[in-house]
């Protein structure tokens, strides 16, 4: 089952979207952008061509699931009992047809965000480091997650912007201290993650999360995708393309800590809880990683493909003056800070 989230235009209600999906048009006008829910119908596949104008049917569970609150995210979902929860509605669910450009990340602020290091061998040979005993992991700011084709921002003062295709896990029960032969239990789907780094703000702090945590530098989605779909997570094909030229291809066999790995690692460190994420790292042939390295320029198409899951397709565009402070108001307006700041500081 992959299930998706998306963005639709409709009168204004408590269902309007607010928060880190960064949807044009939010909070404007009569008519407010809301989420849904769906699971997709239509034989779309996991990997639509590139620019594909297509929409993709979905079984809309909008408002639909017992015991939620529409719209209802994937982290809410799994506290209801996950894609069991969904499967009683299906055949009563109106279709609707989306297109590939309104799907949203299938979980838009899970409680953590959490990656890994070099977790692929033949991205540490490609490094010159040695693969680590203990995995390397850090931390995403929540902020930065956006959608499958939702533009990746070029910040000014940015010159070093990087790509890196992963696939990563969506938590689906709240579990600690979790042996690794019991770790897919804990799993509530899958998706595929651009893990975007400014490697110049990156390398100016050694906790590695300011270089990560940009708005709009967690592309994710496109749906997530069931554990039962998934054979063997541990052997997928990952790659990941710029304008159209590969960059990436690897395979999560290629992985040095493994997904279950990772979780019992991760439990036994913290408590997991529906919704959080791991991103569970990177081929080779990220752009630090080549000579010269080709960072990212604003027009840039980048697509991340995970077999079985699914694709990102992201443009870079130039983030420009983006200053402003919330007024505090509940209509989603927000103030530019040039009208708020004055040189001797805030009025």
């Amino acid at each position: 089952m992959k299930i998706a989230r998306f963005r639709f235009a409709q009168g204004p209600g408590p269902e309007s979207v607010a928060g880190p999906d960064p949807d044009p048009g939010a909070g404007t006008g009569p008519a407010r952008v809301r989420s849904g829910l769906g699971v997709l119908t239509s034989p779309l596949g996991d990997a639509p061509a590139p620019g594909s104008p297509d929409p993709v049917e979905l079984a809309d569970l909008t408002g639909m699931v017992d015991g939620a609150v529409a719209p209802l995210d994937v982290a809410r979902l799994m506290l209801l009992g996950g894609a069991e929860h969904l499967r009683a509605t299906l055949a009563r669910a109106p279709r609707r047809l989306v297109p590939l450009e309104h799907l949203m990340s299938p979980v838009p602020s899970p409680g953590k965000f959490l990656a890994i290091g070099y977790n692929y061998r033949a991205h540490a040979d490609e490094a010159g480091a040695a693969p680590d005993a203990f995995p390397l992991f850090f931390n995403k700011q929540v902020t930065c997650i956006s959608g499958p084709r939702t533009p990746i921002p070029l910040p000014a003062g940015c010159d070093m912007l990087d790509y890196e295709g992963e696939l990563a896990f969506v938590v689906g029960r709240s579990c600690k201290n979790v042996p690794v032969e019991r770790a897919g239990e804990v799993i509530g789907g899958w998706t595929a993650c651009n893990d975007v780094s400014a490697r110049d703000w990156q390398r100016q702090s050694p906790t590695i999360t300011m270089g990560k945590s940009h708005d709009g530098f967690g592309p994710t989605g496109p749906w997530l995708v069931t554990p039962d779909e998934i054979e063997d997570p541990h052997d997928l094909q990952i790659r990941t393309l710029v304008n159209g030229s590969e960059r990436q291809c690897g395979t999560t066999a290629d992985m040095i800590h493994s997904a279950f790995e990772q979780i019992a690692v991760l439990s036994s460190r913290c408590s997991l809880r529906p919704g959080d994420m791991v991103t569970t790292g990177s081929p080779a042939g990220s752009a630090q990683g080549r000579l010269p390295p080709p960072w990212l320029r604003a027009g840039d198409v980048v697509r991340v493909e995970v077999e079985g899951v699914g694709v990102l397709e992201n443009q870079v565009v130039n983030e420009g003056p983006s200053a402003w402070i919330d007024p505090g108001g509940s209509d989603g307006s927000r103030s530019p800070v040039v009208d708020r700041v004055a040189p001797e500081g805030l009025r």
